[in-house]
């Protein structure tokens, strides 16, 4: 802390502005730590508490935050320029588990040797993909050519 002068917030809640050695003075006798809070307020905001404590309830309170924290995945669903309708209506099944459990859903075309000619059939397949996952899904990147996949990218709309 470098300001001359400082708000100090004490474990009651009560708070003053004063001056440094005052404030340090006022946390050594009640035997706790002057912790800068708020750096860039003027005054800088500091207040009087158990340092240890403070930093055991913030890892604490971090801890929480990722165990609640969903880890998302992208699950891949590959398809041929020319996929049946059961095979497209079974990984269109697979897909909406997928949406439904949170996780984010990668769907491609492969195209290979001659197919490179069906682009659009791959790309109403993908279309006709989204179409059936619209009432769960959002598009997050529209359908593209990534070299010889036509790749589309579908996160869930809610969570769970």
């Amino acid at each position: 802390m470098r300001a001359p002068r400082v708000r100090v917030v004490d474990p009651e809640g009560n708070h003053g502005i004063y001056d440094l050695k005052k404030a340090l003075e006022m946390a050594r006798q009640r035997g706790l730590d002057l912790v800068e809070i708020a750096p860039n307020a003027n005054p800088p905001v500091c207040k009087i508490i158990d340092y240890g404590k403070f930093r055991y309830e913030q890892q604490k309170k971090e801890k929480e935050a990722r165990r609640k924290q969903l880890a998302q995945q992208i699950k891949e669903i590959r398809f041929r320029p020319h996929t049946d309708t059961h095979d497209f209506e079974f990984k269109t099944r697979h897909a909406r588990q997928f949406l439904e459990d949170g996780h984010k859903v990668k769907a491609w075309v492969q195209f290979r040797g001659r197919d490179i000619i069906y682009q659009d059939a791959g790309l109403d397949l993908l279309r006709r993909f989204i179409e059936a996952l619209q009432d769960i899904a959002k598009i997050d990147q529209p359908p593209k050519m990534e070299g010889r996949r036509m790749t589309v990218i579908l996160s869930p709309t809610k969570k769970k």
